[in-house]
């Protein structure tokens, strides 16, 4: 009778599974099904992010089983679960919850019928031609001894056959700064070689470093929603939590967001802002001003600057020095001298790029109108004779070519015109700006530059790519002003960087990573401790290489372990000090079944 239970339960899993991979072949299904009365099924794949990724590193979809409980539904639906066979139409209702653990009881059976199912002996089961499933987790509540917090199965395969199945544990304990609870390494060699009979272990280390907060002058970047930090792995680990030896293989991971006050190119983010705002306008016909400034308005700007090059006009008429280029502020005192010099001021602004600056504080439509009124009625009477940069495109520089020759043509300040006007001239000295710095500072070749700074696609994009090209600006900023990266390193980081916006849009989040040297940032970390440092201990060759890696993290490696009705434990007052750095401790061991 419980023989003929399990076949009816591991069948009616089977038809399942199957069901939500066939649904799942053009795109992965939005919503779980329902297994039994207690199991939520759902398939995670591409850019789905899955919840076994920290500590599985398989790039196919699997199947995420976890306890489905529903608001009218109580605990004790676990208890009173029947042994009918799975609800196949069913999806879960909307008013269920997520993220709840199975017991570990309940996950280990559900494993064992998962096996049952891939078992090409199985015959007797009746689901036809065996189909290799993708991979099954099942999320555990860590109420047993070990504190299970996931139980997965993936299929070992030769050509399209299933021969066994590799079975994971992942155990799960902390926070803790009691380092007497971290693992002997010499231990955990010799548990390993016992439970898989063999003889001959590797070990293969990793640690994380968090390097932005290490870098940082007084928290100049290190509180914002940006991260630096460095991977770092070797073979032959001699003690936990050593310190990864220069020879190792290092990346780079760079994440930074460019809304920072306290960057030292956070002025470019609020030209930049301006840009996006007239852009906005040009496509909505609403525009967000700035703030009337305290100091002069840009009506005033531009009435001094005209009176200037009126004066100017019988001497020297040359445009663009310094004591007329507006000068680069930065109001963080934390930010040294080697920052401070990334983006030195181009001393090369022409008439327009000038003009820019005076204006891009002003602070509504009319005031925008009444200072090109200014500025065409002193072309036209040449009052003024600007200079302007060869190959200049934009509307403005247009007329200021027609009145080198006495006449420019009748300008409506009117509708959309005068901030696409201002809009042009605000994209064609940023351009500048940012490459100036990518050619002067990283001397890079620009693979993409046309890209980048094309005339050939509509303002709307020119504006997105110029947002491209100030978040590469970030990073190279951080990473020579904190890192003190030098060419040799920015040049490979810019040639990753443009690569990757000329493929994708505008992200933030994007973690760039690039090889290096651990000698290159290891000031920055021999003194610190990791983030995460792992010992990968393995044995056998191919598919019968078996792993048992121990771990610990300063963020808990699963979700659903972090309530306060959790298995874990923590002891944050260990020593009592509540500076100790806290670690949460994983244990993944494998194991594995074969059919033939």
């Amino acid at each position: 009778m419980v023989a003929e239970r399990r076949r009816r339960a591991a069948s009616a899993l089977s038809g399942l599974l199957l069901r939500i991979l066939e649904d799942g072949k053009d795109s992965i299904p939005e919503h779980p099904y329902l297994y039994e009365t207690d199991v939520e099924i759902s398939l995670v794949g591409g850019s789905c992010k899955s919840p076994v990724e920290k500590f599985w590193n398989g790039s196919s979809a699997v199947y995420i089983l976890q306890k489905a409980v529903s608001v009218r539904e109580s605990d004790s639906m676990e208890e009173s679960r029947t042994d009918d066979a799975v609800c196949a139409s069913e999806a879960l209702p909307k008013e269920s919850t997520g993220a709840l653990a199975l017991s570990v009881g309940r996950a280990k059976q559900l494993i064992s019928l998962y096996t049952m199912v891939q078992n090409p002996n199985m015959t007797y089961l009746g689901t036809g031609d065996l189909v290799v499933l993708p991979p099954l987790w099942a999320r555990c509540d860590g109420s047993d001894p070990q504190h299970a917090y996931w139980i997965g199965a993936e299929p070992l395969k030769a050509g399209n056959k299933v021969t066994g199945l590799s079975i994971y544990m992942v155990s799960c304990d902390g926070p803790t700064a009691d380092k007497t609870r971290f693992a002997n390494l010499e231990e955990l060699k010799m548990e390993h070689k016992i439970r898989h009979h063999s003889s001959v272990v590797t070990t293969k280390g990793f640690a994380r470093y968090e390097l932005l907060a290490a870098a940082a002058i007084e928290d100049t970047i290190a509180d914002s929603g940006s991260s630096i930090s460095v991977d770092i792995t070797w073979n032959g680990v001699e003690k936990i939590l050593e310190t990864p030896p220069l020879i190792s293989a290092a990346t780079l991971n760079i994440a930074l967001e460019s809304e920072n006050p306290r960057s030292p190119v956070f002025h470019l983010y609020r030209e930049l802002q301006f840009l996006l705002a007239l852009a906005e306008g040009l496509k909505t016909g609403v525009t967000e001003w700035p703030e009337p400034s305290e100091s002069e308005s840009a009506l005033k700007l531009v009435q001094e600057f005209l009176t200037d090059l009126k004066k100017k006009l019988d001497g020297d008429c040359t445009f663009g020095n310094k004591s007329e280029t507006e000068k680069i502020k930065c109001d963080t005192a934390a930010v040294d001298s080697c920052i401070k010099s990334i983006f030195d001021e181009r001393g090369d602004l022409d008439f327009t790029e000038q003009l820019w600056c005076k204006m891009k504080s002003v602070s509504s439509y009319q005031e925008l109108i009444d200072c090109f009124t200014l500025v065409i009625k002193s072309l036209e009477r040449g009052e003024i004779q600007p200079w302007i940069h060869q190959g200049s495109s934009s509307f403005l520089s247009q007329l200021i070519q027609q009145s080198y020759h006495g006449k420019i043509e009748d300008v409506s300040l009117s509708g959309i015109t005068p901030i696409q006007m201002l809009l042009e001239i605000g994209l064609e000295k940023m351009k500048k700006d940012y490459v100036s710095f990518f050619i002067g500072k990283s001397r890079s070749c620009l693979l993409f530059q046309d890209y980048f700074i094309s005339t050939s696609v509509d303002l709307q994009e020119q504006v997105h790519r110029i947002q491209k090209l100030h978040h590469m600006l970030e990073i190279m900023v951080s990473c020579t002003g904190l890192l003190q990266f030098r060419h040799e390193n920015l040049f490979p980081l810019t040639q990753i960087c443009m690569k990757y916006y000329k493929e994708n849009p505008l992200n933030e989040k994007h973690v760039f990573q690039l090889p290096i040297r651990p000698a290159l940032v290891k000031k920055f970390y021999q003194n610190d401790n990791p983030e995460v440092w792992k010992v990968e201990i393995s044995s056998g060759h191919g598919q019968k290489e078996v792993k048992t890696t121990w771990q610990v993290s300063t963020n808990a490696p699963v979700e659903h372990g972090t309530s306060n009705d959790s298995g874990f434990l923590s002891d944050s007052t260990v020593h009592g000090s509540s500076e100790e750095r806290l670690y949460f401790i994983t244990m993944i061991q494998c194991s594995q079944v074969h059919f033939t």
